[in-house]
C-alpha cells in the first residue's frame, strides 16, 4: 500500500518537475529565431534600399513623389526605407528617329522629309517638371523639329534641296538645330538635341512619276546642249587645225622649193665648171646617163653602125 502511494506521487510530481525546462528551451529558442528574423528584416531592407550609380545615367530619388536629389555621380547610394523611391534616366546620347512630314518647297512643291535627331537630357529635374517623361519629351521635341524644318525648307526651292551641287543640307541642319534648341531652352524641358539630320527626301505618290519624267526631261535637254557645245567646240578646234596645217605645209612646201632652186642653180654651176674643163667627158657622162633613162631589160635599139650608141656597146672608146 505505501509503495503505491510512493509510485502516484512520484508520478504526480514528474510533470511538475520538467514543464519549467520545457518552457525554459521554448523561450530560448523562440528568442532566437526573432532575432534571426530581425537580422533577415535587417538584411533585406538594407539590401532593398541601398543602390548603384552607373556610368552614363541619372538616378532619381523621390520622396512622397517629389524629387529630392538628383545622383549624376558613378558609386553607391542608399535610399530611406518605404518613404524615398528610385527611377532611372539615361545621361547618354539618343537617337530619335523622327516621323516623316509633308512640307511645301518655296516653288509650291511637295516633299517627304524623313529625319533623326541625337538628344540628351541636361537637366533631369526640369524635365521631370516640364515635360513628365522621356516619351512627353520626345513628343515635344519632334514637334518643334518639325514646325522648323518645315519653315527652314519653306525657303530653298525644290532643286535646292534634292541637288547635291546646290544643296546647303549642311548650314541647315545647323540652323535646325540652334532653332530647336532655342525653342527647348525657352520652355525649360531640361534636354538637349545635339544634331538633327535629314535622312532622306521623299515625292508624294501621286505626283513621283510626274516629277521623274520632268527631271529626265531636264536632264537629256541638258545632255543636249553639252552634246551639242561638245560638237560645236569639236567643228571649231578641226577648222583651225586644218588651217594650221594647210598653213604650214603651204610654208614648207615655199621653203623647199626655195632650197630646191639654189640646190639646182648651184649644182648647174658646179656641173659648169667640171664639164668645162673637159668636154669630151661631159659627152662621155651624158651619154651614160641617157642610157639609164632610155635602156632596160625589154629594150630593142636599132641604131646605125655609126651612132655613138653603137661604139659604146661595142667597146670601142676611140
Amino acid at each position: 500500500m505505501d509503495n503505491d502511494q510512493n509510485k502516484i506521487f512520484e508520478f504526480n510530481k514528474k510533470p511538475k518537475t520538467n514543464k519549467p525546462k520545457a518552457e525554459l528551451e521554448w523561450r530560448k529558442y523562440t528568442k532566437a529565431f526573432i532575432l534571426i528574423g530581425l537580422l533577415l528584416f535587417l538584411l533585406i531592407t538594407t539590401l532593398l534600399n541601398v543602390f548603384i550609380v552607373k556610368e552614363g545615367e541619372y538616378r532619381v530619388v523621390r520622396q512622397f513623389g517629389e524629387v529630392v536629389k538628383i545622383i549624376d555621380e558613378p558609386g553607391l547610394n542608399a535610399k530611406i526605407p518605404f518613404v524615398q523611391s528610385v527611377t532611372t534616366l539615361p545621361k547618354y546620347q539618343m537617337t530619335y528617329d523622327v516621323s516623316e512630314a509633308e512640307i511645301n518647297t518655296k516653288d509650291k512643291k511637295r516633299l517627304i522629309i524623313d529625319n533623326y535627331s541625337v538628344w540628351r537630357i541636361t537637366d533631369p529635374v526640369a524635365m521631370i517638371s516640364n515635360a513628365g517623361t522621356m516619351v512627353n519629351a520626345e513628343s515635344r521635341m519632334e514637334e518643334y523639329i518639325y514646325s522648323v524644318v518645315r519653315s527652314e525648307l519653306g525657303q530653298f526651292d525644290y532643286d535646292q534641296i534634292i541637288n547635291d551641287e546646290k544643296s546647303s543640307r549642311g548650314s541647315l541642319n545647323d540652323r535646325i538645330t540652334d532653332r530647336v534648341n532655342e525653342l527647348l531652352s525657352r520652355e525649360q524641358f531640361g534636354i538637349e538635341v545635339v544634331d538633327v539630320r535629314m535622312k532622306q527626301t521623299n515625292l508624294p505618290e501621286e505626283n513621283e512619276q510626274a516629277v521623274y519624267t520632268n527631271m529626265i526631261s531636264e536632264r537629256q535637254a541638258t545632255a543636249q546642249d553639252y552634246l551639242s557645245t561638245g560638237d560645236a567646240n569639236k567643228n571649231r578646234i578641226e577648222a583651225n587645225t586644218d588651217r594650221e596645217v594647210r598653213e604650214l605645209l603651204s610654208k614648207a612646201n615655199a621653203d623647199a622649193d626655195v632650197i630646191r632652186a639654189e640646190g639646182e642653180a648651184e649644182a648647174a654651176r658646179m656641173y659648169n665648171e667640171s664639164f668645162s674643163e673637159d668636154p669630151e667627158f661631159y659627152e662621155f657622162y651624158r651619154t651614160l646617163e641617157s642610157y639609164k633613162t632610155t635602156v632596160n631589160e625589154e629594150t630593142m635599139i636599132i641604131l646605125p653602125s655609126d651612132s655613138p650608141y653603137a661604139a659604146l656597146l661595142q667597146g670601142i672608146t676611140e
